[in-house]
């Protein structure tokens, strides 16, 4: 696949997950969405290069590819032994006995044998002859099953008596099926993302996979082969360094654990909660967490042990440890940058480097911060602001001279105004004036102006007479004077202008003298 085909996040992804998290070639394929072959050519070229994780600090996104990309790595294929899948598949019989261990031993006496994960490929092929249903094993510490029941539980306003239906989420680990569970508003991205965080400080430490159904708030496109991740989704993964991998679409064997896990809330806990009234979550969400304490030391009936007891002893020594500091819930849009080197959130505009005009950014916006990204590497970063309409600015953003960063100027604009007509151009330069910055007002000029291709230069002409009457200095004024036909109605200052009347009852300034 062409390196231009697929973004320059889903390369660091994958070299993150290769040596960082150490999963298999396979396994990043599935997370990333990236075709197994091309995983491994972006491994292996990244070894070529003595590229590890992390990266450097100062390696954007066009240095890492050029790094990559401008090498041709070749090499020579010699013949291949062919593989003992025999005893192989004894080998792995064995306590403590991984495909890994078996690879390296296999490399250290064939260095010029398969690779790992062709080497898992083979042997797997190889398996499947003699059992064609493949079997889930789960190691310790592995996977973490996410989803919602499809039970709900009613909600009711104390105050109003309005009744709504409290979502419940639940979590299951893969080998010892310890369990949580808790109810939330909705299945938003938000209460979806809310949930794994509280679900990952349940467990005191975050599993390597998270194996989510194909849910619409973590999956933005269900696919069998290559589901797409929501950018919050990945966001948070990566925070907590993990990886996750969606279960496969019309695949039950994949989501099994989880389904599972689901039954016995709904069973267990949800059942034995139908007969009781809550007011709030947090009320439901109390009750739901005594029986969990219940159901994860209930003991097993065909194992020994409890859930509990088998997730201290297998399941928590292998987890990776909890980050120093919680996800904060980040939502990711894409934003061009203007002629006036802001982009738009939310209706406020944030000010990134001047050389970036009409560069397409990816923006990261949590509840006290807008960070912008161009390639991969942090451009600008603002406090978050609700004042809709208004501009954050940060001077080092700015052009020491207009000219050296675009045609557009101040002065450009007035004269483009002025051909218009002399109202037209007074009100551009008004609508700069009141801003701080006169870039700041270049958006509404240009949104002025235009207004003439709609409604004729003419029109815009008079309506900006008005608006200079009665200070209208905004887009929006000049728009609504247009739309309500007010540019045709003569100004208060022609209306007053006429030739006086005269009238037996009027009697005149005269008569008070």
């Amino acid at each position: 696949m062409p390196a231009e085909r697929i973004t320059m996040r889903k390369i660091k992804e994958v070299l993150r997950l290769k040596f960082e998290c150490r999963l298999s070639n396979r396994k990043i394929a599935n997370s990333t969405s990236v075709a197994r072959s091309t995983v491994g050519d972006y491994i292996q070229r990244a070894k070529a290069a003595g590229l590890g994780w992390p990266l450097p600090e100062d390696m954007d996104d066009a240095q890492l590819e050029k790094i990559l990309f401008d090498q041709v790595p070749r090499t020579i294929k010699g013949q291949r032994p062919p593989l003992d899948f025999s005893h192989i598949h004894q080998e792995l019989k064995r306590k403590g006995v991984t495909l890994m261990l078996l690879w390296h031993e296999y490399k250290a006496q064939t260095p010029q044998g398969y690779q790992y994960s062709q080497f898992c490929h083979l042997y797997r092929q190889w398996r499947n002859k003699l059992d064609p249903v493949m079997r889930q094993d789960h190691r310790a510490g592995e996977k973490l099953f996410v989803d919602y029941s499809g039970m709900t539980v009613p909600i009711t306003d104390p105050s109003s008596g309005n009744v709504c239906e409290a979502q419940i989420f639940t979590a299951c680990m893969g080998a010892s099926n310890y369990t949580y569970a808790e109810a939330s508003l909705t299945q938003n991205l938000s209460d979806w993302i809310a949930s794994h965080v509280r679900a990952f400080e349940f467990l005191g430490g975050v599993p390597e996979l998270v194996i989510p159904d194909n849910l619409k708030s973590g999956v933005n496109k269900a696919c069998r082969y290559e589901p797409d991740l929501n950018p919050t989704y990945l966001d948070m993964a990566n925070h907590y360094d993990t990886a996750v991998i969606p279960a496969r679409v019309r695949a039950p064997k994949d989501k099994a654990k989880a389904e599972v896990g689901v039954q016995i809330v709904e069973r267990w806990i949800l059942a034995r909660l139908r007969n009781r009234r809550f007011f709030s979550i947090p009320e439901l969400n109390r009750a739901i967490g005594d029986l969990l304490v219940e159901l994860n030391n209930k003991p097993f009936q065909k194992l020994p042990g409890t859930r509990r007891s088998v997730f201290e002893t297998m399941d928590k020594p292998a987890l990776k440890p909890l980050p120093m500091a919680r996800y904060q819930f980040a939502r990711w849009k894409k934003a061009r940058v203007h002629i006036d080197y802001h982009v738009e959130v939310d209706g406020h505009f944030y000010s990134v480097p001047y050389q970036l005009m009409k560069k397409e950014l990816d923006v990261r916006i949590t509840a006290n911060t807008v960070e912008c990204f161009y390639k991969g590497k942090r451009v600008a970063s603002h406090a978050s602001s609700d004042r809709m309409g208004r501009h954050t600015t940060l001077k080092e953003h700015m052009p020491k001279k207009h000219q050296q960063y675009a045609e557009w100027t101040p002065e450009r604009l007035v004269r483009w105004a002025g051909k218009i007509g002399p109202h037209t151009a007074e009100l551009i330069e008004k609508v700069m004036a009141v801003r701080i910055h006169p870039q700041q007002g270049f958006r509404s000029c240009l949104g002025i102006l235009r207004l003439g291709k709609s409604y004729g230069e003419d029109r815009l002409e008079a309506a900006a007479r008005r608006a200079n009457q009665i200070g209208g200095r905004s887009y929006k004024s000049v728009e609504s004077i247009l739309k309500n036909g007010l540019d045709r109605k003569p100004l208060a200052e022609e209306e007053s202008s006429g030739e006086p009347i005269n009238h037996a009852n009027i009697r005149g300034g005269k008569y008070y003298g």
